[in-house]
């Protein structure tokens, strides 16, 4: 008898549960607790006096990139980007242990989200082994008494498969609107200005945006920018101005990162305590 696993070693995905998108208890479950999860007032006025927001954006950068150079699944770095703001809104932190933080969020988003969770080991060779595994291990153990042991945040992904199963999407055009998507939520998650925004909002907003991109408009009437933004708010019971505000910051944000991607993000020069390359996600494929 055959024993030996034929599998390659290919990291099994699970597949999206159609009976989680049609039961209608789901969606309004996400919604009611959703603002449990967002922080309540920008740290940077009132906890922080030590970190910078561009510091915020630098860390989120190199966390991206880990998350994109070991294929972790897409809500893995959303959920520790969640972590990282909800624990910085209560707890004073210095710059110097910034992404010891960032590795420590990272570590405990994979447990909960990954097939085979990062481990210490490979998390501090990305820091250029500036931290050693107890220490992770020891903020680890910080994080998780910050956060009460509450880690099942709701992220703008989770929002994701219940708003585009009720929009008009071609099936061929379905994947990419997907990927772009994620895209747009990557950013998100980047930017501060986004920290306090509720998860449905950015995703309702993505989604938009990523719509508009690809111009499906000219397939359908129904995802022209009027329509489709009265259709999205419904969907997730938010307000159509409010809506199309996100919409138009999360463009915004596109745009910045082009630029950036371009001509190179002049926040990174000068700052010793962090060495961090530039954002593995394509936001010029999104572009186009």
């Amino acid at each position: 008898m055959e024993l030996i696993c034929g599998e390659g070693g290919r990291i099994k995905r699970a597949y999206v549960d159609g009976h989680l998108l049609q039961d209608k208890r789901v969606l309004p479950n996400l919604l009611s607790v959703e603002e449990r999860y967002v922080p309540r007032a920008s740290y940077f006025k009132c906890v922080q006096t030590d970190i910078q927001p561009f510091m915020r954006r630098m860390v989120a950068t190199w966390m991206l990139e880990v998350c994109e150079d070991q294929r972790c699944e897409e809500e893995v770095f959303t959920l520790a980007m969640n972590y990282l703001d909800r624990f910085l809104a209560v707890m004073p932190m210095k710059k110097s242990h910034l992404q010891l933080l960032g590795a420590a969020c990272m570590f405990l988003a994979s447990k909960l989200r990954e097939t085979i969770p990062l481990t210490a080991e490979k998390l501090c060779i990305y820091t250029d082994n500036s931290i050693r595994p107890q220490e992770l291990l020891d903020m680890e153990l910080l994080v998780l008494c910050r956060l009460k042991w509450d880690l099942a945040a709701v992220t703008p992904h989770d929002f994701l498969e219940h708003i585009l199963s009720k929009l008009p999407i071609p099936a061929e055009k379905l994947q990419l609107i997907r990927k772009h998507t994620q895209t747009f939520i990557a950013l998100c998650a980047t930017d501060f200005k986004f920290a306090m925004y509720p998860p449905s909002m950015i995703a309702t907003g993505s989604v938009g945006a990523a719509v508009q991109g690809l111009r499906l408009d000219r397939l359908d009437e129904r995802l022209s920018f009027s329509s489709l933004t009265d259709t999205l708010a419904k969907i997730t019971n938010s307000d159509a101005d409010c809506l199309r505000a996100c919409q138009e910051q999360i463009e915004g944000v596109l745009e910045a990162s082009l630029r950036q991607a371009q001509q190179g993000s002049p926040e990174s020069r000068g700052v010793d305590e962090l060495d961090i390359a530039g954002t593995p996600t394509d936001v010029r494929d999104v572009a186009l």
